[in-house]
């Protein structure tokens, strides 16, 4: 079987099975170890046996509903690897939009060099404060990460350590476990479950039967977590500081207005995504 064979193979099955036939060519760079130049440059490279067995098999775990990213174990997320299973929500590219236009936001609020103290609510693989920490050489970040999940909480420390950012982790509910410390924030960063209950039906499998329902679904209408949040933030937020919200598409409005009636004098502003999405919501105080 050759490269060419296998993916046109896999593209076909899982294009049968009513799944993302680009699974086909993520799933065999893994088993290969090849970047995506040197797989395209290669399509008659005859691939060995038992690579091709593993490859088979594990595209039909796919089509059966496993997420190829659980298969493979990693998700790639802001240039870095993340270990991902069944207790964490698999890191989207939207998020990487929330880290990229947060840290444009820092700039304007923050002089360079200045200590801050920062935290990811609701962190899961870890993938916002690890890449916080890492992509902030300009500030002295005090990282901190929090999940109400333990399990969850592995992960993030697994993939701190492997990646070099230094993170304290918190398990509690939202920003409890930082009230009840007295911990103070400048920045604080969240993607937040926001699905509403009812959307679960016509969901994908392979989300719902294989990734975690704490971190998916808000409740009935999906906004009982940001309406914990509103309560919590002022307890928690310095008098400078930036806040800012993984949103679904549609919800933009109703968290900007959520977070205008606790920080009235801030600036709250909806950002759209690369897909014209409203999929950010930032407040900020200078």
């Amino acid at each position: 079987m050759t490269v060419f064979e296998a993916l046109k193979w896999a593209s076909s099955f899982l294009n049968e099975h009513k799944r993302d036939e680009n699974a086909g060519e993520i799933y065999l760079r893994h088993v290969l170890n090849l970047s995506r130049s040197q797989l395209l440059a290669d399509q008659r490279m005859e691939i060995p046996l038992g690579k091709w067995e593993e490859f088979e098999k594990g595209i039909r775990d796919h089509a059966d509903g496993v997420p190829i990213q659980h298969i493979i174990g990693f998700e790639e997320f802001y240039g870095r690897l993340f270990k991902v299973n069944e207790h964490v929500l698999i890191p989207r590219p939207e998020t990487e939009e929330l880290i990229y236009y947060g840290l444009e936001k820092m700039k304007s609020l923050f002089a360079k060099g200045q200590s801050l103290n920062a935290a990811d609510i609701g962190t899961g693989s870890g993938a916002i404060a690890v890449t916080l920490k890492l992509e902030s050489p300009d500030w002295p970040l005090d990282m901190i990460a929090v999940d109400i999940s333990d399990e969850a909480l592995a992960v993030a420390k697994e993939n701190s350590q492997r990646l070099g950012a230094e993170v304290a982790f918190y398990q509690g509910d939202l920003l409890k476990p930082l009230v009840d410390k007295g911990v103070k924030l400048d920045i604080m960063l969240s993607n937040p479950p926001y699905i509403p209950l009812g959307d679960r039906v016509t969901m994908s499998e392979v989300v719902v039967d294989h990734e975690p329902q704490l971190a998916l679904f808000g409740g009935e209408d999906g906004y009982d977590l940001y309406r914990q949040f509103m309560d919590e933030l002022p307890a928690v937020m310095n008098e400078t500081f930036l806040i800012g919200f993984e949103v679904g598409a549609g919800q933009g409005e109703t968290v900007a207005d959520m977070l205008r009636v606790v920080f009235p004098d801030a600036e709250t502003e909806v950002v759209f995504d690369i897909n014209g999405k409203d999929r950010m919501v930032f407040c900020s105080m200078k």
